[in-house]
């Protein structure tokens, strides 16, 4: 039986308001029904399920490779490719996030001092990603990494005399921290024209502007990072991936683990898998599946979507005169995914150069996703968080329909305050991705909307999934790492000494130990080809 048919028969079978007929829409009960009413096979025991083909889930699936090779891992994807959504190169900024140039990690205090918290361990997450493509390249489990980094200067860029002065106080707490020595800072038009001249040329010479730049700065094609770590992951025994798979239940099984519940998108064939650990790492789709599993520690969790667009020069010689990364300072209001910037990218070997993104709203939880994604999210248990952090949320509210009801002269307005020479027919307006901000249950607030990832796991450590969005991809690996000490934290002991193989600097702060740092980027420099 056709499962799409099936779901709305059952919809309309339910004689109950609109709000119960979504949950029962994504309810446990019309899941199992659903599996009953397709052709199954029989269940399949593995240690691990991973839902999503995303940079977290390869991540975590050759770490766990690496530390227990025996281990017997399944990953389903519902599109027909890896890195198809948020991962890929055109659905993110590929900024390899290290907190040089992203002045949302530095916010200003109430006191006028520069908080560094966040940026430091950005940072040192950043180093301890590098660590591990470089020890799988050396190990030549990964191929040439020209595919997917390449060594692309980080800018912060100001415009206005109080912007310039919290630019300048930003570098000056940066400095206390040996993760960005190297960094410079100028105010002088001179050398910002150098660092960046399509920024600089025709700009008016009385506006007060100022940049820092850290030339180690790197631009990540997470799409091309994610398949080859998948390419390593199912030469592997006991790995297999099911592209054009929709996970539809999760269960938890009598004897321990979880029974997790497929459909073949294609034949609509029902399958169940049995697995002792399931992580979902679905980006966008990760809340409806976790709200799924019924775990206590998924209640009052919600999720805001907000999707991105670019605009993509079009003109190769305009591509050849910025080699840069430049970010500047997101309106009040807007979301971190919408800070601006000017971003040279390197995709596919070839260079592009992208201005946004463009914040926008679509209640789709992914690119690919469904229009209901975010009403079938809605449960009584993050009625009330939901509805607080929206009214407390009225300027991010008001920011984005500004920017859904933008022209294309609005769009070109806004870049001209980074490009001043701009012309329209230069410049194409692409979708970039969606992203789904976390919404958490609050005793004081009723709910906040946080930006940034989130771990969600049960506990017993059977069931984790990742919320949230930037500065996810680059910080992946500290990430996952987090999560083993999590999940399987007697296991976590024994593997200590593996771990330690993998990242030379695991348990140890590269923040606090400056020699420590430069052995490490001396050797990923060279293994990735940074020098």
């Amino acid at each position: 039986m056709n499962l799409v048919f099936a779901r709305k028969t059952l919809i309309l079978l339910l004689n109950v308001p609109s709000f119960q007929v979504y949950n029962a829409f994504n309810s446990p009960e019309c899941e199992r029904l659903l599996m009953r009413l397709s052709p199954q096979s029989e269940s399949t025991d593995v240690d691990v399920v991973l839902i999503g083909a995303g940079i977290m889930s390869a991540t975590l699936g050759v770490l766990l490779k690496e530390v227990e090779p025996t281990l017997r891992i399944t990953i389903f994807e519902r599109l027909d490719r890896a890195a198809a959504e948020s991962s890929d190169a055109w659905n993110n900024a590929g900024t390899g996030h290290s907190a040089f140039c992203e002045l949302n990690y530095t916010p200003e205090q109430d006191d006028g001092t520069i908080g560094t918290t966040k940026a430091i361990q950005i940072a040192e997450s950043f180093e301890i990603s590098k660590q591990f493509w470089a020890t799988l390249l050396e190990r030549g489990i990964m191929r040439n990494p020209a595919n997917f980094i390449m060594q692309v200067p980080h800018l912060s860029f100001v415009q206005g005399a109080a912007d310039v002065s919290f630019l300048r106080r930003r570098y000056a707490a940066l400095q206390k921290s040996i993760l960005f020595q190297g960094m410079q800072y100028s105010e002088d038009k001179g050398q910002l024209a150098e660092w960046m001249p399509l920024v600089m040329k025709g700009r008016d010479p009385d506006q007060a502007v100022a940049a820092t730049s850290m030339a180690i700065g790197t631009d990540v094609n997470f799409g091309a990072l994610t398949r080859d770590l998948f390419h390593s992951l199912i030469q592997q025994s006991s790995v297999e991936i099911h592209f054009n798979h929709d996970v539809l239940s999760l269960e938890r099984a009598s004897d321990a683990g979880w029974r997790v519940g497929v459909s073949n998108r294609a034949t609509n064939a029902g399958r169940e898998i049995q697995a002792r650990f399931v992580f979902i790492g679905a980006g966008g789709g990760s809340l409806p599946l976790l709200l799924k599993s019924g775990i206590p520690e998924s209640k009052g969790y919600g999720g805001f979507p907000v999707s991105g667009q670019w605009l993509v020069c079009r003109r190769p010689e305009i591509i050849a005169r910025h080699a840069a990364k430049v970010y500047g300072k997101a309106a009040v209001g807007a979301p971190p995914m919408s800070v601006p910037h000017l971003d040279t990218r390197i995709i596919n070997g070839e260079r592009a150069l992208l201005f946004g993104p463009y914040a926008g709203f679509s209640t789709r939880f992914l690119k690919h996703g469904s229009l209901f994604d975010l009403p079938l999210s809605v449960r009584a248990a993050n009625m009330l968080p939901m509805l607080s952090a929206g009214l407390d949320n009225i300027a991010l509210t008001k920011y984005l329909i500004e920017q859904v009801l933008q022209s294309p002269e609005d769009r070109l307005a806004t870049l001209r305050e980074y490009v001043p020479t701009a012309l329209i027919d230069d410049w194409q307006l692409e979708v970039a991705g969606q992203r789904v901000q976390v919404i958490k249950h609050d005793e004081e607030q009723g709910g906040v909307l946080e930006f940034g990832t989130e771990v969600v796991s049960a506990a017993d450590g059977s069931i984790a999934a990742l919320l949230g969005a930037s500065p996810g991809a680059s910080t992946a690996v500290s990430i996952m790492l987090g999560l083993l000490q999590r999940c399987f934290p007697e296991d976590t002991t024994a593997w200590q000494t593996t771990l330690q193989q993998i990242i030379p600097s695991y348990g140890q702060s590269l923040a606090l130990n400056a020699r420590l740092l430069e052995q490490v980027r001396s050797r990923t420099s060279a293994i990735l080809g940074l020098v």
